[in-house]
């Protein structure tokens, strides 16, 4: 369809919703939620179809007004917490699996490099992880309890101490995107160097099972809620370099607003990591497959979450509209 055809067929409409917006017309909040999704339609079709022109940057100022008018009028229900969690951060956040695909590869390749190091230089881990810790890990080792260190504190403040320090990680991780993207990809190199050195240290002691089947109970959700962490500093960071059609000041609210959505998401996950970590991990006695059973259900519990249920939701939505 000609932008001139796209233009007249639904101007009408365009200029009704407009004067609605502007004029403070008090109309019910779902026919405006209804509205809006029509709106972001045409906008998403005149981005395909008529980039650089005149209708889409009308419709992209039209979209950010409306939002804004939702935000401020839209009465929230009492279940807003649960379909939040439930509902409308899986079928948003499936729009960012490009970013989260980053941060893993990024968290990934470092640990790599993490462990390399450790394995070519016998000064890496001390460097890292520092000489207090290695020699006490190595205490440990002399008397038979490699894992000690997670038994040295009492369960509650570990618990407390572990999720405050993991959600202070995942600020950093999201904080920093602001130094275009750059900041939040120093924070995964830094945590997963530090991941790589600390297994490979426990592999060089004849001790990789050992340490893996233990530190993963609760390491699982924890290194993934610090990638997921990323990935919300990366959404923060790209929206300052390529604010595409919005102006760099619309899309760094926009980066910024979707950023703190992905980072809200993570805190019943780092709560479940702390738990873990300050009541679970400490029982090294636990069979093999109790162990393995823990950490193949947070494995599950994350890829369900984070990648099948939006993908899943996300069809389903289009489906819908399609219909």
């Amino acid at each position: 369809m000609r932008e001139a055809a796209f233009a007249k067929q639904n101007k009408d409409k365009w200029l009704r919703f407009e004067s609605v917006l502007r004029n403070n017309v008090q109309i019910h909040p779902d026919e405006l939620s209804a509205l809006y999704l029509e709106i972001t339609d045409h906008l998403s079709y005149a981005q395909t179809f008529y980039p650089q022109s005149n209708t889409l940057q009308y419709l992209n100022g039209l979209s950010v007004l409306a939002h804004q008018k939702i935000y401020k009028t839209k009465r929230e229900s009492r279940s807003r917490f649960i379909t939040f969690y439930t509902q409308e951060f899986p079928l948003f956040f499936s729009s960012y699996h490009k970013q989260l695909l980053i941060a893993f590869i990024t968290f990934l390749l470092f640990s790599l490099i993490g462990a390399y190091s450790a394995a070519t230089d016998g000064n890496f881990v001390r460097l890292i992880l520092g000489d207090g810790y290695v020699n006490m890990t190595l205490n440990n080792i002399e008397k038979g309890d490699p894992m000690a260190v997670y038994k040295d504190m009492n369960e509650l403040n570990m618990f407390l101490g572990i999720t405050i320090n993991n959600i202070r990680v995942a600020l950093l991780a999201f904080s920093f995107g602001i130094f275009l993207s750059l900041g939040t990809l120093f924070i995964l190199m830094r945590n997963a160097i530090m991941l790589g050195s600390f297994q490979y240290f426990f592999y060089d002691q004849g001790l990789l099972w050992e340490s893996a089947r233990t530190i993963w109970i609760h390491g699982t959700i924890e290194i993934s809620v610090i990638i997921i962490a990323g990935c919300a500093g990366l959404v923060l960071g790209n929206s300052i370099l390529f604010p595409g059609t919005y102006t760099r000041r619309q899309s760094f609210v926009r980066g910024t607003k979707d950023g703190i959505k992905i980072l809200l998401s993570t805190i019943p996950f780092f709560i479940i990591a702390g738990f873990l970590e300050g009541f679970v991990t400490r029982h090294t006695e636990m069979p093999d497959w109790l162990a393995i059973l823990i950490i193949g259900g947070s494995l599950f519990l994350i890829l369900f979450y984070y990648v099948y249920y939006p993908i899943k939701l996300k069809k389903d939505h289009e489906r819908l509209r399609a219909v």
